[in-house]
């Protein structure tokens, strides 16, 4: 009696314990529930509201687990906030609970683990790299750069691409988009606008090699030099010399071209051959040369191709000629053969020559062998033949799937699902390609590759969704993937890598975006299957950066300042993880400089700028910088570094110097500022100042009110940083009760034809056109500047005989986030004391009346200018314009080659002004005024557009001749 009464009070104890402990389970989440239901977080719309998952009590150990639904994973976390949830939610504890150690996880991760900079442990579940590192040379390195950024990415090698790309709709039998025309893009051309012109160079300036499986180089024409015959090219183009030893065919097959299209399948790396020869430690013994003719000057993506065979050596020395400049290489041909590999963009001379050529010698630090196949000049158009057709389109708007097999890619990188479905093939081909590439390097020890140690992976989308309202933005958000292979990646650290890079991206951009712009909108952080975070065995993300479907979205997304700054977000939280995976600490490059001026000095250059603040980073400070010159029509050289603000160069009498400068620190180098240019002429008693006011870059033309939303390019096709392949066509439903509509017959819908099309912008370099023209004179001598260094009196005008205004299609426009007026009101006052001195303007630009046209602005333009504000004119109705006796053309038509004024001005003359030029259809195009104490000669359309660089010189000869009489 006595046991079964003792068992009994100790089951009466036990059914009382568990009673009460379930009370205050039951309270503690109850107040939990209350509390993330109620749950809001700065500059966060929560698609849903957060709640509750689970709460984990765990007696042994003594700790409380509390888990949320994966929206809250949504917010941005810092420190600050991260203790405050833990503050509240411990409120929410009772006795003894409130004394356990607290977790609160989100998405399977402790919110911690979300503040950017979060410094991971053990307790993060391995996923840091530790040991594992690269410490060999880099694939490629640039062994003429002036400097190397110790603190930046050099010697990281990473994966990103943009989303999409034309392909083959095998059931529909055509090529089509992967997603819908919407706002005169899609997202096969969009996502591209951000990563190759922004986000690939700034990685690049920090020092990473950067591979991307989708063709860079927006460039239709492509040459191919090759032992085996090559493409467009004859085979002479290819030469070898040997002083002692002989160039020999390897073992290896290589690359051979054939005319016309590839079949599914076939592969041009297993069509050729390729060649070799035994290394040497002094230079100049053997090499092998690659010149083709070049058709048509430009711009030209610059790849080499090799075998990886015994013996191969780690810095194969490459020379790569461009319009007389020499830009030495080091390749790490252990690695990447058989494909592909990217030296570099360099501008190209017209014609076959020696200072336009690719040279590689035998020389190296070890004793082996250098291989030598194909190289090839240009991106070119897309050959791959899907259904009996290829795409009709340059190979870069072409999905990776093509550019893959073109590399070399075995037939199991793009066609897995054997040839049936290249939708699904394009999406894997991204992921396999980096795996084939990376595999056997440290990073992915366990598959079977070319060894190039890639260690990230990033994918560049934008996504669906509108605001009902048209008004709210939709924002961004992540993709990872940690539930595959156990939670590991090849080489064994965990997939929560993964999670951590998508955390940092997707709170990097809000923050970066936030602060620059507006509040900008965070989504969310998902954890889901996705074949471009499931397949790379490296940590891997997918960034949606916005939504291409919701206006208010593009028209911030089409902004190319937006653009850089989102490209800039990106790549300091790349610099950042990649660092931080390996315990380095990290700089952020600096950005470019501004004011840029250069003024003379008898035979010297006197250039000056000034630094560009980074007030959103301490560490982006610039150390030095980097001078970039240029002599007559030749490239621009390597670069040398500067100490200070300011340089001066000895100028050679009669030829124009072209200069530009980056800012660089031990984290990188920045964009390289606007172009300035000087010429110093023997006996000239008088100097012109060309003065570049050419600054905008913005969306094109928008139409948003209560009924209609979109871009008008027909109207304003805006202006680019340099070329683009964004646009897709006009756009022809602005009907805003379309809304959220895919394809015809939805808000944003238009045309195909501008698609494959490469369209020049703004290069920030037409003080060369300019100088040049003005020194044709033999007369004057010429300084330059930015127009930020006249509107900040930095350059003072009066020391000038004449100023030469550069305004190209700049205009104020209500939507863009830069300020871009033809003539800023301090512009405006140094002008008209300029003038009003005894000065003389020559004054271009295609909206140099239109943008003038408020009561205010047309006084001061016909009292300083002698030009009243006229119509404009769509310049697709004439065929050029005549003056000073010559009749000519200018860029009218939107062209790869240079920037097009598709609309001019009409000026009418003021005040004593005559009209001084024609358009064909007879009306003024410019005005010229001969006053007693200045004279002045305004063009309603850009000089630099003429498209005949004789006719250029002999009209600005003309006009200084009349300014400077």
């Amino acid at each position: 009696m006595r046991k079964i009464g003792l068992a009994g009070c100790l089951l009466v104890f036990a059914i009382g314990g568990w009673a009460q402990n379930s009370v205050l389970r039951h309270k503690m989440e109850k107040a939990l529930n209350d509390y993330f239901l109620t749950y809001t977080a700065r500059n966060t719309d929560f698609g849903q509201q957060p709640r509750l998952q689970s709460l984990t009590i765990d007696d042994k150990m003594r700790r409380v687990t509390v888990a949320t639904s994966d929206a809250f994973a949504q917010q941005e976390f810092t420190n600050k906030q991260v203790g405050r949830i833990y503050k509240h939610v411990k409120h929410a504890l009772v006795k003894p609970y409130s004394g356990y150690e607290l977790r609160v996880t989100t998405n399977g991760m402790l919110i911690e683990q979300y503040v950017p900079g979060h410094v991971l442990s053990d307790a993060d579940g391995h996923a840091l790299w530790g040991r594992t590192d690269y410490d060999g040379r880099p694939w490629v390195s640039n062994a003429s750069a002036p400097t190397r950024f110790t603190h930046g990415l050099y010697n990281r090698h990473l994966t990103v691409w943009a989303s999409h790309g034309r392909y083959y709709d095998n059931k529909k039998a055509l090529w089509k988009w992967q997603r819908p025309i919407i706002f005169g893009t899609t997202e096969d051309l969009f996502t591209q606008t951000i990563v190759v012109p922004y986000l690939i160079p700034m990685l690049e300036k920090a020092g990473a090699v950067v591979f991307t499986p989708r063709e860079r180089d927006w460039q239709a024409w492509e040459y191919i030099v090759d032992p085996d015959g090559g493409l467009n090219t004859l085979p002479n183009d290819y030469r070898e010399y040997a002083e002692s030893g002989a160039w020999s065919y390897t073992p290896a097959s290589g690359f051979a071209a054939h005319a016309g299209s590839y079949l599914d399948g076939e592969n041009p790396f297993a069509a050729g051959r390729s060649r070799q020869i035994k290394t040497t430690k002094k230079d100049g013994k053997a090499y092998a040369k690659w010149q083709p003719n070049f058709i048509k000057a430009g711009r030209y993506a610059v790849y080499v191709s090799y075998q990886t065979v015994p013996g191969s050596v780690d810095d194969a020395h490459y020379t790569v000629f461009h319009k007389g400049q020499a830009t030495e290489f080091r390749v790490n041909q252990q690695m990447g053969g058989g494909t592909w590999v990217y030296l570099g963009t360099f501008d190209f001379g017209e014609g076959d020559h020696i200072d336009n050529c690719v040279m590689l010698t035998n020389q190296s630090r070890h004793h082996g062998v250098v291989t030598a196949d194909a190289v090839r000049f240009g991106g070119g158009i897309g050959n791959i033949e899907r259904g009996g057709t290829t795409s009709g389109y340059p190979r870069a708007i072409e999905g990776a799937r093509y550019w893959a097999q073109w590399a070399g890619a075995p037939y199991t990188v793009y066609g897995g699902r054997n040839g049936t479905d290249d939708y699904a093939d394009d999406i894997n081909t991204r992921s396999r390609m980096l795996n084939w590439l990376a595999g056997g390097s440290v990073f992915v020890p366990t598959l079977s590759g070319k060894k190039v140690p890639m260690e990230l992976s990033l994918a560049v989308h934008s996504d669906a969704g509108y605001a009902k309202d048209g008004v709210g933005l939709v924002g961004s958000l992540a993709i990872c993937t940690t539930d595959f292979n156990d939670g590991r990646l090849d080489a064994g650290i965990s997939r929560t890598a993964s999670k951590l890079f998508a955390e940092e991206l997707l709170s990097g951009v809000t923050r970066d975006l936030s602060y620059q712009y507006k509040s900008w909108a965070r989504r969310y952080l998902w954890d889901r299957n996705y074949s471009e975070t499931r397949l790379p065995e490296v940590p891997a993300a997918i960034l949606e950066t916005m939504s291409h479907q919701n206006f208010p979205d593009m028209l911030l997304g089409q902004d190319p300042h937006f653009k850089f700054t989102l490209a800039r977000s990106i790549y300091k939280t790349i610099a950042r993880y990649v660092n931080g995976m390996h315990g380095h600490a990290t700089v952020i490059a600096p950005l470019a400089p501004t004011a840029v001026s250069v003024e003379l000095a008898r035979n010297e250059a006197q250039l000056s700028w000034t630094m560009q603040p980074d007030r959103q980073e301490p560490t982006a400070t610039p150390t030095y910088y980097i001078l970039y010159t240029a002599i007559g029509n030749g490239g621009f050289d390597n670069g040398r570094k500067v100490k200070g603000t300011t340089a001066t160069v000895d100028l050679q009498p009669g030829i124009p110097y072209h200069f530009k400068v980056s800012a660089a620190n031990r984290g990188g180098e920045s964009f390289a500022s606007e172009v300035v240019s000087a010429c110093v002429q023997p006996g000239a008693t008088q100097t012109v100042l060309v003065v570049n006011g050419f600054q905008r870059l913005s969306a094109p033309a928008v139409v948003n009110n209560d009924t209609q939303q979109g871009f008008d390019l027909d109207a304003d096709p805006g202006v680019t940083r340099g070329v683009t392949a964004g646009w897709c066509g006009l756009q022809s439903d602005f009907d805003r009760a379309h809304m959220g509509i895919e394809g015809e017959g939805g808000l944003g819908y238009g045309g195909n034809e501008l698609a494959g099309k490469f369209i020049a912008g703004n290069d920030f370099n037409y003080t060369m056109a300019h100088a040049t023209a003005i020194a044709s004179a033999r007369k004057y001598n010429v300084a330059s500047c930015s127009s930020r260094a006249v509107e900040t009196g930095k350059v003072r005008l009066e020391r000038y005989a004449a100023v030469d205004l550069i305004l190209g299609l700049q205009r104020y426009m209500p939507d863009a986030l830069a300020y871009d007026k033809t003539f800023p009101a301090q512009l405006q006052s140094k002008l008209s004391a300029y003038t009003a001195g005894g000065g003389c303007v020559l004054a271009s630009g295609a909206y140099i009346g239109t943008d003038m046209s408020s009561e205010t602005d047309a006084a001061w333009l016909a009292q300083t200018l002698k030009a009243s504000p006229g119509t404009s004119i769509k310049t697709d109705s004439i065929s050029g314009a005549n003056g000073l006796g010559l009749t000519f053309d200018f860029f009218r038509l939107l062209n790869a080659d240079h920037y097009a004024a598709t609309r001019a001005n009409v000026l009418q003359p003021s005040g004593g002004a005559v009209c001084a030029m024609q358009y064909s259809n007879g009306l003024t195009a410019a005005t010229a005024y001969d006053g007693p104490r200045g004279r002045t000669f305004v063009m309603g359309f850009p000089f630099e557009c003429i498209t005949d660089p004789a006719m250029r010189n002999r009209l600005m000869q003309g006009i200084m001749n009349y300014l400077l009489k």
